[in-house]
C-alpha cells in the first residue's frame, strides 16, 4: 500500500468533532481517510463528507488500514477509548508518522461531569499516547478546544486559536494545518508536557458553554502575538 503525502486521517472521524475536521479539511482540498472501529460508520461518515463537500477526496476505513495510508493521524476519540485505539493501530504506524492527541480526560469516563478532568499518570491523554506508539513515531497534542459546531457551520469561520504542542518539527506540520480552516490559528504551545494544561482547559470551556448557553461553544483568542 503506498502512503498519500498529501492525506490525513482522522480516527473517530465518525464523531461530531472528528467530522467536523474532516468536512474543514476535505473543503481546503486535502485528502482525507477517516477511520473507525467499524467499517460501515467510516462509510457512513464519507458519505457526508461528500454531501457537504462535492468532490471531496475521502475515504474510509476501519481505523488500523486508515492509519496505514496517511503520514499525519488524528485521534478525535474519548478519552476512555484512547488505549484501545491506540494499541489497535501499534502494528499499522510507521516511523516518522504523525498522531495528533484530540483526547481529553474528561471525568464523563466515569459517569461524572464533562466540566471535570480525570488524573492521568502520565500527565496528561497526549502524553499517555506517547508511552504507546513504537519508537520514532512523533505525537503531537492540539484540536482539543476546537468547537465541534463551528467546525461543521463550513460557511463560517471557526474563530479559535489552536494550541499545539510537541517536538518541534512536528508540531510546526500541526501548525500548518490550522491555516487549512478559516478562522484557526495555530499556537506554538511547546513540548508535550504542555499538553497537560490544555486539555484542562477543555473543561473550563464546557463549563462556560453551559453556564453561558452558548450552544456552538466558545472558542479561545490569545492577544498580543507577534504577526506570523
Amino acid at each position: 500500500m503506498t502512503m498519500n503525502e498529501n492525506a490525513i486521517a482522522i480516527l473517530g472521524g465518525t464523531g461530531d468533532q472528528g467530522l467536523g475536521l474532516a468536512l474543514r479539511f476535505a473543503r481546503a482540498g486535502r485528502s482525507v481517510v477517516i477511520g473507525s472501529r467499524k467499517l460501515d460508520r467510516a462509510v457512513a461518515a464519507v458519505k457526508k463528507v461528500v454531501s457537504a463537500v462535492p468532490g471531496a477526496d475521502v475515504t474510509g476505513f476501519e481505523n488500523a488500514e486508515a492509519t496505514m495510508r496517511a503520514p499525519l493521524v488524528i485521534l478525535s476519540v474519548p478519552f476512555e477509548h484512547t488505549i484501545a485505539t491506540v494499541k489497535g493501530i501499534r502494528a499499522s504506524l510507521a516511523p516518522e508518522q504523525i498522531v495528533v492527541s484530540m483526547g481529553v480526560p474528561l471525568a464523563t469516563a466515569i459517569g461524572d461531569r464533562a466540566a471535570r478532568t480525570l488524573g492521568v499518570w502520565q500527565g496528561s491523554c497526549a502524553e499517555l499516547v506517547a508511552a504507546l506508539v513504537p519508537p520514532g513515531v512523533a505525537v503531537v497534542s492540539a484540536f482539543q478546544n476546537v468547537s465541534a459546531h463551528r467546525l461543521q457551520a463550513l460557511d463560517d469561520p471557526v474563530e479559535c486559536d489552536v494550541l499545539v504542542s510537541g517536538e518541534r518539527e512536528p508540531r510546526q506540520r500541526v501548525m500548518a494545518l490550522c491555516e487549512l480552516v478559516p478562522g484557526l490559528r495555530g499556537v506554538d504551545g511547546g513540548p508535550l508536557e504542555n499538553a497537560r494544561i490544555v486539555e484542562s482547559l477543555t473543561a473550563l470551556l464546557i463549563g462556560l458553554t453551559v453556564r453561558y448557553q452558548v450552544p456552538e461553544g466558545f472558542g479561545i483568542r490569545f492577544t498580543g502575538l507577534p504577526a506570523s
